[in-house]
């Protein structure tokens, strides 16, 4: 059985991401999934400023999120994200936002990634690429 890589990335809420209220602003946790993705994709090896500097560009296709509970200023927040699936042009991350202390659930969220080449077109990731991703060292097959 694979192992679905995951990373967990802890901030904290910055007064300027909350509402007149002190209630994190909703397009925020899509910020901090955005944060998160790249903490583990970095941790899988490659940067995402590297990527790019190989012509490969991620761009979010799809984003969902489901609000569970209000994050407030000050809070400390960890996303755990894990790469739930990869293709030849696509990977999918799944993300449980929580607050940090408490560990009470806040968010779940997903975002749908699409390769693309220099030119906006999209294209297929490289195999080397693919592997890494899944967390695979030892250049075994692609998913």
């Amino acid at each position: 059985m694979a192992v679905i890589p995951e990373s967990h990335t802890e901030l904290r809420v910055r007064y300027a991401e909350t509402d007149q209220m002190g209630v994190v602003y909703h397009a925020n946790y899509l910020i901090w999934c955005e944060i998160a993705r790249t903490d583990l994709i970095r941790t899988l090896g490659s940067s995402y400023r590297e990527l790019e500097g190989r012509g490969i560009r991620l761009a979010v296709s799809e984003a969902s999120i489901r609000y569970i509970a209000a994050a407030r200023y000050d809070d400390r927040i960890r996303v755990q994200t894990r790469l739930t699936r990869i293709t030849s042009r696509t990977l999918v991350f799944d993300y449980t936002i929580l607050n940090a202390d408490s560990a009470q659930r806040l968010a779940t969220a997903s975002t749908t990634l699409i390769s693309l080449d220099p030119s906006n077109r999209v294209a297929a990731l490289p195999a080397d690429v693919r592997r890494a991703l899944a967390g695979e060292r030892d250049g075994g097959d692609a998913r």
